[in-house]
């Protein structure tokens, strides 16, 4: 079914048949190439945006095109086409091949690719899911919940976003292989404001499903009645400490600390190159014991998941640092083979106009087993960081600057006061060092993540369960 609305939706309209794709591959890859692909694209999104109870933007866009990317040695020619047809094909073709230097060009033949035996989400089209009617509801029920809430909720904005993507990989040597992709996303942002002080909360979710997501157990009352609860608490919050302290961090989305300053570190192109500080350093002891992270792309229906990735590789868990100790990189196919190994089904591209590279899917922490009471009592004094929002990150040496969008202090073991304007400060890789508890409840986050590297923007998960680290820098507006 996927495989035909893939040739129906990508190849048909421009009159490309499997011949067509032969002599593609025969002119383009190969003698003298080491790999490369076809990845062609269709992608229909819109997004819908809700302020103070008006629709205030409505936008609906669709793409089409294919990129050709070819490999030789550990050069890489790519070239692109907005247009799907025979002609345009083989004039990127040769474009890509004489950018690689490749030589002569040989024969190839098409083949169906090795697919998921079972879909981790459905080929569903998200926009045609509900009526606009009824998508325009649906954030005005979320706008009306956050106002009834509470009576210092002053303003609402709240958002709708979907995405369809159908996806055709026909790698060099001639395996096709194909996947249909929904993906959808809400978010709500409140603004509260009491005695001339104002305050702001977001939350949100989503993931490869279609709308009805959200109108299950009321996913969009939910969203909207926690945005209305953050912003409260803000408008309650003293200054945050500053100094070196112990800080434990909440299950769920702060694992996008983790993301950013440990998981991009463990790509592969970054140790290829030796410049991650995790570099050349598999089996050695890089984080506390009982420090295991995974990269799964495989869990059902997570914005991060992917039944390939986007080169035709089906995606896995892929174990990064079991027990502390460092057992893997996330790998596309052009890494995997210069460093000897494989594909991990890391591979990943913002669009048919971008080149893959090694990405993380969904990166989190396994759980260990301490109860999160019992390692917040352990705390005599410290912070608990259970939201973040922006951040800064060096990629290559972990180093980090994140901001806590909801922090409390700890003291005498006991959550108090909640504080703003905290940030953490750090060295990811040193960080692992320094977590000496890790708690049974791993969360993921609620499917809001997106990660940029190189100019490109994919969906990612994150989680983790609740942790304590040990002499962190936080910073802050009061001397701790």
């Amino acid at each position: 079914m996927i495989d035909s609305l893939a040739r129906e939706t990508l190849l048909e309209p421009g009159g490309v048949t499997d011949d067509g794709l032969a002599s593609v591959l025969g002119a383009t890859f190969g003698r003298g190439t080491d790999g490369g692909d076809c990845y062609f694209q269709f992608t229909s999104q819109e997004g819908w945006s809700l302020e103070d109870g008006l629709v205030k933007s409505a936008s609906f866009n669709i793409e089409r095109g294919v990129g050709i990317r070819v490999i030789s040695g550990d050069q890489t020619g790519f070239a692109y086409s907005d247009e799907i047809s025979l002609p345009a094909m083989l004039e990127a073709g040769r474009t890509a091949r004489s950018i690689a230097s490749a030589g002569q060009t040989g024969s190839v033949a098409v083949r169906p690719g090795v697919a998921r035996e079972t879909a981790l989400y459905l080929p569903d089209d998200p926009l045609g899911s509900l009526d606009e009617a009824r998508k325009i509801e649906l954030l005005k029920h979320m706008d009306a919940v956050a106002r009834a809430a509470d009576p210092r909720v002053t303003q609402v904005i709240c958002s709708l976003a979907g995405v369809r993507e159908v996806v055709l990989v026909l790698t060099a040597e001639g395996e096709l292989v194909t996947d249909v992709r929904p993906l959808v996303r809400m978010n709500v942002q409140v603004l509260a404001e009491q005695g001339g002080r104002r305050e702001s909360g977001s939350s949100g979710g989503g993931g490869r499903s279609g709308y009805a997501f959200f109108t299950e157990e009321d996913r969009a009352g939910a969203y909207a009645r926690e945005a209305v609860r953050q912003a409260l608490l803000n408008l309650e919050a003293v200054d945050a400490p500053a100094g070196t302290m112990k800080v434990v961090l909440g299950p769920g989305w702060p694992g996008v600390l983790l993301h950013e300053a440990i998981g991009h570190g463990l790509e592969g192109d970054f140790n290829r190159k030796g410049t991650s500080a995790f570099a050349g350093r598999i089996g050695e002891r890089v984080a506390a014991p009982g420090i295991s992270i995974v990269d799964d792309g495989t869990l059902p229906g997570r914005r991060g998941s992917l039944n390939v990735d986007d080169e035709g590789t089906i995606t896995q868990q892929t174990m990064l640092i079991e027990d502390g100790y460092l057992r893997g990189y996330m790998q596309d196919r052009l890494n995997g083979r210069l460093s000897g190994t494989r594909s991990t089904g890391n591979g990943r591209r913002e669009s048919y106009a971008h080149l893959p590279m090694p990405r993380m899917t969904n990166t989190y922490m396994l759980p260990g087993t301490t109860d999160p009471g019992e390692i917040l009592a352990s705390v005599d004094r410290g912070l608990y960081a259970v939201n973040f929002g922006g951040g800064q990150v060096d990629i290559t040496s972990g180093k980090f600057v994140f901001s806590a969008s909801e922090a409390y202090l700890i003291e005498d073991g006991r959550v108090t006061r909640p504080v703003k304007g905290a940030t953490l400060i750090g060295n990811g890789p040193d960080v692992l060092t320094r977590v000496s508890m890790i708690g049974n409840d791993l969360e993921l986050d609620t499917g809001v993540g997106t990660c940029g590297k190189e100019g490109q923007g994919v969906p990612v998960g994150v989680g983790q369960p609740t942790l304590r680290i040990d002499g962190m820098t936080v910073g802050g507006t009061q001397a701790a």
